[in-house]
């Protein structure tokens, strides 16, 4: 006879499964010289977990094997479509970077750099190449990394820059249908991808236009000029890709079949096709250009640029681009020169299937621990008692919101504060209708699994984010928290418009479950 957990214990075991997580993702140094944590990847350590949690279903609970089996299938069974969208996200940066779609968004995105505007062009540049990429990891030790190197030399506050640079980044991250976690959230919510984009835009955009308004009033601060290092960026970009604004096509295609509600995958698709026709008309063979789909580009020119050290090695690398690189781009030192070809290369070797198998399984393995903790009651005891004090639909969104950050700070893995509160939730939203008689849409979910989720995990010192982006941009977590206004306006935001009964979206029961309207009245259940 199966038990059915206490509250006690449910909290226990989210408690302990989330320390066992912790410990084994964080690595911090103490004063001492000791370390706490063992720095693992968090698959690990969460597959651990998931044999913690199965082991108390399986002697405490009596749940049989064959329960928890099915429970962790169940889980995975949701992540299906995100898996095959994630793999095709893999082909299609691939195929963009090697068609020069993204040196072309990037190559545009710096002309808007100006020394007056700094601050305000580099949240512009960051959304830009994270839309581009779909990675805010990516834009962060890449261009981030270059934007906080002119920040310096131009004597400016690097935490400032720092915190643009991560509002623009996670903005982008978590807008762009390339993202893992824009796919992630809509498969754990049960919503489809481009109705999930569509619904974060009513939240992310305006708080975007509040962090560019902060931007552009702290820019007076920012005098002088770097034009040589945003000279150098542009001219091995065109030393490595064809620019032109036909490279802008692949994306317009994408966004087209967005507007017409197409399907993420056949749109995806679409955009991998338009990209690779465009690679054959630039000269590239046919092998090259299925191959990439598979192991991603890596760049042809890129990883010269950065081993040459002397000046000598450089005018005999350049001398050989017909006018790729402008006098201003070699007024740099060789340092400089260097630097930016590695950083470059950093930036454009990436792409195909192969470069998603890491995220996969991730996916996976949480998901594991997320149907086992649903199988054995654990999340359903703890959102039961949770419920029972949520009476409007802020209430709700805010609870959403709350348990997202609170994943943050506990689990330690942005991928966790997105599946275990969803997992939670996702019943509440399906089953519980409001005073108007109806229930929230999935994207409702979905949505505010990004607004704290995906944006609150870089102002956690000890989660994954926090400590892989202030390394690589080389800003203590806790000295660019403040000026990351982005992540950690975008949840505010998002509670202020709920409690004003704005942009709450129902699912609509005269229409098929998948089809959404947007309510933007008298939406509060009271």
């Amino acid at each position: 006879m199966c038990r059915r957990p206490g509250l006690l214990l449910s909290i226990s075991v989210l408690c302990i499964s989330a320390l066992i997580v912790t410990f084994g993702v964080v690595d911090v140094e103490l004063e001492s010289g000791s370390h706490f944590g063992l720095g693992l990847p968090a698959q690990v350590p969460l597959l651990f977990a998931t044999i913690f949690a199965a082991l108390v279903g399986a002697l405490y609970l009596k749940r049989s094997w064959q329960d928890l089996e099915k429970g962790m299938a169940g889980a995975i069974q949701v992540s299906i479509q995100a898996i095959v969208i994630l793999i095709l996200v893999g082909c299609l940066v691939g195929s963009w970077i090697q068609s020069g779609v993204v040196a072309t968004m990037i190559y545009y995105g710096l002309e808007v750099m100006s020394p007056r505007y700094f601050y305000l062009a580099t949240l512009i540049i960051s959304v830009v190449v994270a839309l581009a990429t779909g990675c805010c990891w990516t834009t962060s030790s890449t261009v981030g990394v270059a934007l906080i190197g002119i920040s310096a030399g131009l004597g400016l506050p690097l935490p400032i820059t720092a915190g643009f640079v991560i509002s623009g980044a996670y903005f982008g991250d978590k807008i762009s249908p390339l993202s893992d976690t824009t796919n992630l959230a809509p498969a754990v919510a049960g919503s489809e991808l481009f109705d999930h984009v569509r619904a974060m835009i009513w939240t992310t955009v305006p708080t975007l236009l509040i962090t560019a308004v902060i931007a552009f009033m702290m820019g007076d601060s920012a005098q002088g000029s770097d034009g040589g290092r945003i000279a150098l960026i542009q001219s091995m970009m065109r030393a490595e890709f064809n620019i032109s604004l036909w490279a802008f096509i692949p994306p317009m295609i994408i966004l087209v079949m967005a507007a017409l509600k197409i399907p993420a995958i056949p749109g995806i698709v679409a955009g991998i096709v338009g990209s690779l026709v465009l690679s054959l008309v630039r000269g590239s063979t046919p092998f090259e250009t299925m191959n990439v789909l598979f192991s991603g580009y890596v760049p042809e020119h890129l990883g010269k640029f950065a081993e040459a050290a002397t000046p000598e090695a450089i005018t005999t690398i350049t001398g050989s681009f017909n006018q790729a690189f402008t006098s201003s781009a070699l007024t740099v030192t060789p340092e400089i020169f260097s630097k930016v070809g590695g950083l470059l290369t950093q930036l454009f070797t990436r792409g195909g299937m192969t470069s998603m198998l890491e995220t996969v399984c991730l996916i996976v393995v949480a998901l594991s621990l997320g149907g086992i903790m649903e199988v054995c009651g654990f999340l359903d005891v703890i959102l039961d008692a949770l419920m029972r004090h949520v009476k409007t639909v802020t209430g709700m969104i805010g609870s959403v919101l709350a348990s997202a950050f609170m994943a943050n700070v506990f689990l330690s893995e942005q991928y966790l504060s997105i599946i275990v509160p969803g997992r939670m939730f996702k019943r509440a939203f399906d089953e519980r209708k409001w005073q108007n008689g109806k229930k929230l849409a999935p994207v409702m979910l979905s949505r505010s699994l990004e607004d704290s989720g995906t944006m609150t995990s870089v102002l956690v010192p000890w989660n994954t984010c926090g400590v892989y982006v202030s390394s690589v941009l080389g800003v203590a977590t806790l000295d660019y928290l403040p000026y990351c206004f982005m992540n950690w306006l975008n949840p505010i935001v998002a509670l202020i418009m709920t409690s004003l009964g704005l942009a709450i979206i129902w699912k609509n029961d005269e229409e098929s479950e998948s089809e959404n309207v947007l309510i933007p009245e008298g939406a509060i259940a009271e």
